[in-house]
Formats: C-alpha cells, structure tokens, sequence
C-alpha cells in the first residue's frame, strides 16, 4: 500500500475514531474550507435537532480524490460509513453494485419530483430509483475578480479574450497577478474544461460526453490547449500547488486580480468577510456566458445496516427541505436543486447562475473534472494527461491531443 493510501486512511480512522462510538450517522466527504464546514454544520446542526448525530469523516482534498479511494477502501473491508458524498455518474455505478440505499419513499413522501430542477432528478436517479439527496448546483465556469483593483485601475469585467488580455496586461504592469491559479491536477483541469467550452457546447459534449473519435483531432480541442498554456504568464511564476481555498485568498488579498473557479469560491470569500458586488464579482469565462457548466453536490447513503435506515432518510428529508437548501447554498456559494427557490434571498451571482441553469438543457452542460459528464476511470486519466501537459512546455499540442484521444476510445471499449 502507497504512502498517500496509507496516510488517507489513516486521516479517516482519526475522523472516525475521533467521534468516538456514538450513536448516530458516520458521514465521510471532502468539504474542508471554512465556508464548506460551515455549510456542512448547518446539516448537521438540523440532524442532531433530531436526536441524531452527525459523526464527521472528511477527507481533505479538493476534488474529492482522495475520498474516494478512503470509501472504495473501506467498502472493501467492510468498513462503510452510513453516509458518503457520492457526485455524478459515480452514483449510478455504485447503485449498480448495491451498495447504496434507494430512497425512493423519501422522494415519494416529499414529492421530490415536483420540487427538484429536472436535471438535478435524473442525476440522483438509477434504473428508475433514487440513490441520492441532492444539496446544491455549482456554477464550475464562473470568473471572479477583484472589484477594488478593478476600479483602481479603471477596469471592466471581461467579457471576451480581447478584454481579458487587456485587464491582465494592466494588473500585471502595476505588480498584481493577472490570474490566481494553482498547479495542482483537478484545478488545472477545471480552467481546461471551461476553455473547451469557450470552443463551443457541441464541440465540449462531443469531448467529454460522447467521445467522438473525431474531436480529439479537432483543431478546437488544440486552441483550447494552447491557451491554458498561454494563460500561464498571467499566473504566479513557478505555478505554485496549492488548495483551492488558497488560490481564492489570493483574489480575497488582492494579490491577484481574477480568478476561474466554481463558484464554491464565492462562498469562501463570503466566509472571509468580503461581499458580493462590493468587494468581488462573478462574470463569466470568456465564450461561456451562455452556458452553465454545472457540478451537482450530493450526499448518498450506503447499504450498511438496517437499523440506520431510519436515519439515513431522515437525513435525506432534511437536505430537501426547502429552508435547508436556501441557507446552505447561500454558505456554499451554489443554488438550491429546487424548482422554485426564494430568489430574493440570492446575492445577484445566484440569481444569475439560477436563472441560467433553470432554463433548460440547451444551457447545461455537464463537468468532466467534477464527475457529471463521465465515468470516474476517463476522468481521472483526462485530468492526468491534462495536467502533464500544463507542467512540462516541452508536450506538444499535437500529442496531448493525441493521448486524450487514446483514452477516449480505450475506455469507450470497455464499457
């Protein structure tokens, strides 16, 4: 076993061990910023209001890697917990396998059918069952920028390359990081993916959902490339690795003047103090303001014992209720899964992500990186190949190009 499994479990037998054998609901995730716990303590607060405990198992890592191989792991060994963050197409793969609880009399009884967003509903859905309560919806290709830098320097929003360009000239002459940005894997992959949706939804879809052999030769898929290595002299020099919430205090500080990431990050600077169209923005990664490139947060319960059952869908009803959803999604930076939420009580980047998102599947566009466009095996190899060439100058187009096709066309024969 490799030092970083070995060093993940252990970091999970600490966050189990540390709650001691209460009674109560074991829930392993990987929210860890200050604006994620306190989302996360909103949940749990409600659930102990019913007499049951929330027994955290977090398993620090950005994009939920790390807690996923701690989960496999302890599924293998007959250590499930009884709760698991469980995103995308990866709910329907352990479905499958019978490792999870349906929570179709849940659904049935709190009429999620007519509450949820249409998308959100198929997402949670299995064969015709649930397997899933859905928390909230995340815009992935948001562009935050520092709304007094820009205004010092007499800036506007970017709304194309060509603007963009310019604001990054500007911030980087005066001694400011054009774009906070960090070297590790999952955050390079995410400014990838919102520049192959810049090329167009179409092109994206057949990438990442389709496989067209095709696409992987498309000169498209190859601009988008080059312009995550070009992007690399707005950022930092050397690319530092660091956490998401990290890269967002860069903006916070006013180290750096922009930022592309999902707008979790709204949350996290919201946690820091700062305020939404005061102190930061939320535009739109230039090319995709028609589209919403989407994460959907969800909480799965694991067939481990009868007995939790009862719990288990309690803590399903909970996260559906619609107060619930309202407070937590204004803490996390994302929108409620409901059809009808309390639009006045959304700060303006909200309403907007809403306001696109609920227009229909014309402006959904499912995430590669954060597992609602593919299965777990394609992403993670897109996500490795992606990263080495953002590392190493010496990769050529052509090639990373080349291998991302590999991948698409190995995994596609397997399933």
């Amino acid at each position: 076993m490799g030092y970083f499994l070995r060093r993940l479990l252990a970091l999970a037998c600490l966050a189990a061990c540390g709650a001691g054998q209460a009674e109560g609901l074991q829930v392993l995730h990987w929210w860890k910023s200050a604006s994620e716990r306190k989302a996360v303590d909103l949940i749990a607060a409600r659930l102990n209001e019913e007499n049951i405990g929330w027994r955290d198992s977090m398993i620090p890592n950005g994009s939920g890697v790390g807690a996923g191989i701690v989960l496999r792991s302890r599924m293998l060994a007959k250590d499930a917990p009884e709760v698991a963050q469980v995103n995308g197409i990866v709910i329907r793969d352990w479905a499958r396998l019978d490792l999870l609880l349906d929570l179709d009399a849940v659904a049935a009884a709190g009429k999620w059918d007519k509450l949820m967003l249409p998308t959100v509903a198929a997402a949670i859905q299995s064969d015709g069952h649930v397997y899933a309560a859905p928390l909230g919806v995340h815009r992935i290709n948001t562009l935050f920028y520092n709304r007094k830098l820009f205004k010092q320097y007499k800036l506007a929003p970017p709304s194309s390359w060509a603007e963009f360009e310019h604001a990054a000239g500007v911030l980087q002459q005066a001694g400011v990081v054009p774009l906070a940005q960090s070297s590790e894997p999952w955050q390079v992959a995410t400014l990838f993916e919102t520049l192959v949706l810049a090329e167009g939804a179409d092109f994206y879809r057949a990438l990442f959902q389709r496989r067209d052999a095709a696409a992987y030769q498309d000169a498209r898929l190859g601009a988008a490339l080059g312009r995550l290595r070009y992007l690399k002299k707005w950022m930092s020099q050397p690319v530092p690795e660091r956490t998401w919430d990290d890269t967002t205090r860069q903006l916070a500080d006013g180290e750096a003047g922009m930022l592309v990431m999902g707008d979790w990050a709204k949350g996290e600077l919201n946690a820091r103090g700062l305020a939404t169209d005061e102190d930061f923005g939320c535009a739109y990664v230039p090319g995709t303001a028609a589209y919403h490139l989407y994460n959907i947060d969800t909480l799965s319960m694991l067939a481990t014992r009868e007995s939790h059952r009862p719990a288990q869908e309690r803590l399903a009803a909970i996260i559906m209720a619609p107060a619930i959803q309202g407070e937590y999604n204004q803490v996390k930076g994302s929108i409620p899964v409901l059809r009808n939420p309390q639009l006045a009580k959304m700060d303006s980047c909200a309403r907007a992500s809403f306001k696109l998102f609920s227009s229909g599947d014309r402006a959904q566009i499912p995430s590669l990186v954060h597992r609602m466009a593919t299965d777990e095996l394609v992403r993670d190899a897109m996500v490795a190949e992606v990263h080495r060439f953002f590392l190493d100058d010496n990769v050529k187009v052509a090639d990373t190009q080349r291998r991302l096709g590999t991948i698409a066309r190995t995994f596609s024969k397997t399933q």
